[in-house]
C-alpha cells in the first residue's frame, strides 16, 4: 500500500540510524515493517509480550514497501534488520534476490496450525490477511452494490475512486469478467476502459482513500478491507461488499528471516510467537485483519466478514489469491498500462 510507502519513507529516513544504533546497543531483534498503525499494532500486540516472555528486546525499522526492499538489496549479506514483514508478492522479489533464509519449520511449531493459504513458500509465511473489495456509502449512493460488476452501472458515473499505485486488483477483476485472469490480464483491457467515466479520483495513500470517502468526493471505492473497518470504527457508515460475482482480491502480509542475520533463532521465535492462537486472536481485534491460525478466536461480528476468513471454505470461496510471482512480475507493466489508459485524461 502506498500509504505504507510514503509515510514510512519519511519516518525511516529520520529514524533508521537511531533505531539500528539503539538495537545494536541492546542486541535487539530488529524487525522491518510499515509505519503507522501497522508498526504500532505489531509493537503492542506482538513485540512487547514477546520480550516479556523471552527477554529478547525488539526494535523496528519502518518504511515503505519498495524503500525497504531497496535498502535490503544494498545491505545484502549484512542485513540491517533480522526479520521482515512485506506483502507476499513483494516477498518473491526478496527471495529471487537471495535476501531471505529458508525457514526451519521445526522451530516454528505453530506453523502446523496455520491455513494452507498462509504457506506462501519455504521462505515466508503469512501473518494476516485482508481483501481489496468494493466499499461504499449507502447514504450517498442510492443503488445497492452487491457485485464487482455493479461498478459498471452508469448511475455511478463520477463517484468511484481506486488506487493508482497498484491497480492489480481491478485489472484482475476486469480480466476475470472477460474470461481471463492475472496471467491473461489483457482480456480485461477494454472492459476496464469502459469504467473510466465513472472514476472520480485516484488515491496514492490510505489516508487519501479515507478522506475521499469521508468527504463524499468518492463515495464508492476499491478499498482495502482493513481501512474500511477503520472508517466504520470512526463512525462513517460504509458498507463493505462481499461480492456475489467474483471474490475480493486477497492480500497476505508475510514474515521472513533475512539472509545473513546473526539472530535467526530469535527471528524464528518471533515468527512462531506471532502465529500462536493467542497473538493471532489479538491481531484480529487490533487490525480487523483475518487470522492465519485456524484456531484463532474471532468475534461473531467479524467472523466471515470480507477479508476475515475463519474456515477453509471461506478462504476458497470468498477470496481470490493471485499468483505471487505473476503479480510481482506484472505489477510494473500493469502500472504503466493503467496510467496511460485509465489515469490520464
Amino acid at each position: 500500500m502506498r500509504a505504507r510507502v510514503l509515510t514510512g519513507t519519511l519516518v525511516a529516513l529520520l529514524t533508521v540510524p537511531l533505531l539500528v544504533s539503539a538495537a545494536s546497543a541492546q542486541n535487539a531483534l530488529v524487525v522491518s515493517i510499515w509505519g503507522g498503525n501497522w508498526k504500532d499494532t505489531v509493537e503492542k500486540v506482538v513485540a512487547k509480550p514477546f520480550t516479556a516472555k523471552t527477554g529478547i528486546p525488539v526494535e523496528f525499522e519502518v518504511g515503505g514497501t519498495i524503500d525497504r526492499l531497496a535498502k535490503a538489496r544494498v545491505a545484502k549479506g549484512s542485513p540491517l534488520v533480522d526479520l521482515n514483514f512485506t506483502t507476499t508478492h513483494v516477498a518473491r522479489l526478496y527471495i529471487s534476490d537471495g535476501l531471505y533464509e529458508k525457514l526451519d519449520m521445526a522451530k516454528i511449531p505453530n506453523s502446523k496450525e496455520i491455513a494452507r493459504e498462509a504457506f506462501r513458500s519455504e521462505y515466508h509465511l503469512g501473518s494476516w490477511a485482508y481483501v481489496y473489495t468494493v466499499v461504499y456509502r449507502p447514504d450517498l449512493v442510492k443503488e445497492e452494490i452487491t457485485k464487482w460488476s455493479d461498478l459498471w452501472n452508469p448511475a455511478l458515473k463520477g463517484k468511484i475512486a481506486m488506487p493508482d499505485f497498484d491497480p492489480s486488483h481491478i485489472i484482475t477483476i476486469a480480466a476475470l469478467m472477460e474470461g481471463g485472469n492475472e496471467v491473461t490480464w489483457q482480456k480485461g483491457e477494454e472492459k476496464l476502459k469502459q469504467l473510466k467515466p465513472s472514476i472520480a479520483a485516484f488515491y496514492s495513500t490510505d489516508a487519501q482513500s479515507q478522506d475521499l470517502m469521508k468527504t463524499g468526493q468518492a463515495p464508492v471505492q476499491v478499498m482495502l478491507s482493513v481501512n474500511a473497518y477503520h472508517l466504520q470504527e470512526q463512525g462513517i457508515a460504509v458498507k463493505i461488499v462481499q461480492p456475489r460475482d467474483y471474490p475480493g482480491i486477497v492480500g497476505i502480509d508475510t514474515m521472513a528471516v533475512m539472509a545473513g542475520t546473526k539472530k535467526a533463532d530469535a527471528a524464528l521465535q518471533f515468527i512462531n510467537f506471532t502465529l500462536s492462537k493467542e497473538i493471532q486472536s489479538e491481531l484480529v481485534k487490533a487490525l480487523r485483519a483475518g487470522p492465519v491460525n485456524t484456531g484463532a478466536s474471532v468475534s461473531p461480528s467479524l467472523a466471515g466478514q470480507p477479508g476475515i476468513f475463519v474456515t477453509p471454505a471461506q478462504w476458497k470461496e470468498r477470496g481470490y489469491i493471485m499468483n505471487d510471482e505473476v503479480r510481482a512480475k506484472n505489477l510494473p507493466a500493469w502500472r504503466e498500462w493503467f496510467t496511460a489508459n485509465i489515469v490520464k485524461k
